[in-house]
């Protein structure tokens, strides 16, 4: 679909999630870029991020109507970055009300106020896996029955993103970031957390699988470019490329200095660890972020080809390890004290 005119960049984006890992990121590149930014936050989160920054803050949650419309009136664009990555989570009920029902109330708002540019952030767990083992946007979800509550929770929000765009008329575009490292994390995401861990020695083996990565800053990078020049309608992956978990906890312990041996532990390992947790979750009625649903998530997906978002966007991401090297001195900044 054509770009439509624009108004110009003068107009005020407002950045959910303005305070996460991602948002932050997103946000702190806005402000640099002398754009007026409206950030919206919960009134609990930590904004130690962005605390500096000169923005307009409204507090709430996406999943309060009339809290969502406040925030996104008078915007000319809205980039989505309110997410529940909470994957270990029993019951799925909490993911689904922000990921699904927080984003449709988001897009309502949108809609209603007439901004120029939607920018979704979704996850490269929503596009499908391809026979080559490489996948691109033109491959649509196909591994339903493969996926627990959260990848089929993106999904499902995904997909009511490209229905609000296809029949409403949302100027959306759709990121499919790949997992995301780099400084800044301060509430510790679980894919930082097991870097740290890498990092300090006390993770010192890695699955026999991969993923596909990309630098925080760049990814945020990503999807202001979409912003100013997505195409309505489409999807673009946000990977730099893909690494095994060796690979990647190497990069980490090679920069903290570590002299711990990383070792590769078999899958079916890790699935039979995943269903000792499950068992001792249901009967202690506690969430355990290892589940056999994890152990999946660690292997499922293949690699990415994210070409398109440079082709189109003219996006030039740095390589990822510079980004892991970064998260590692963060890490050390914050936590080397305690490890």
């Amino acid at each position: 679909m054509p770009l439509p005119a624009r108004r110009g960049e003068d107009g005020i984006v407002l950045v959910t999630g303005a305070a996460g890992f991602l948002g932050s990121h997103v946000t702190r590149k806005l402000v640099a870029q002398g754009r007026r930014v409206r950030a919206f936050v919960r009134p609990t989160t930590d904004r130690q991020a962005i605390s500096d920054l000169p923005v307009e803050w409204v507090f709430g949650d996406v999943t309060d109507p009339a809290v969502v419309a406040k925030a996104v009136e008078g915007c000319s664009s809205v980039i989505h970055c309110v997410v529940n990555t909470q994957a270990w989570l029993r019951d799925p009920a909490p993911m689904r009300r922000v990921n699904v029902e927080g984003l449709v109330n988001v897009m309502e708002a949108a809609l209603a106020a007439g901004v120029e540019r939607f920018v979704l952030t979704s996850t490269i767990a929503a596009i499908g896996r391809n026979p080559s083992g490489i996948s691109t946007e033109r491959d649509r979800f196909n591994y339903a029955k493969d996926a627990g509550p959260y990848i089929r929770c993106r999904v499902e929000a995904e997909e009511t993103f490209d229905r609000y765009v296809a029949e409403r008329g949302l100027p959306g575009v759709a990121m499919n970031v790949a997992n995301t490292y780099g400084p800044g994390d301060y509430a510790l995401t679980p894919h930082g957390r097991l870097l740290w861990a890498a990092a300090s020695g006390k993770l010192p083996f890695a699955v026999d699988a991969g993923l596909a990565c990309v630098g925080v800053e760049d990814a945020a990078e990503a999807m202001i470019l979409a912003e100013q020049k997505g195409r309505i309608g489409e999807r673009y992956i946000v990977s730099e490329r893909w690494l095994t978990q060796r690979q990647l906890y190497e990069i980490a312990a090679d920069q903290a200095g570590s002299r711990a041996k990383i070792k590769t532990m078999p899958l079916p390992v890790l699935y039979l660890l995943g269903f000792i947790a499950d068992c001792v979750s249901a009967i202690r009625r506690k969430d355990s972020q290892l589940s056999v649903q994890s152990a999946k998530l660690t292997h499922i997906i293949n690699d990415m080809d994210g070409s398109k978002a440079r082709q189109e966007l003219g996006w030039t991401p740095r390589p990822v390890e510079e980004s892991i090297r970064a998260a590692v001195d963060f890490y050390a900044g914050r936590y080397a004290s305690s490890a």
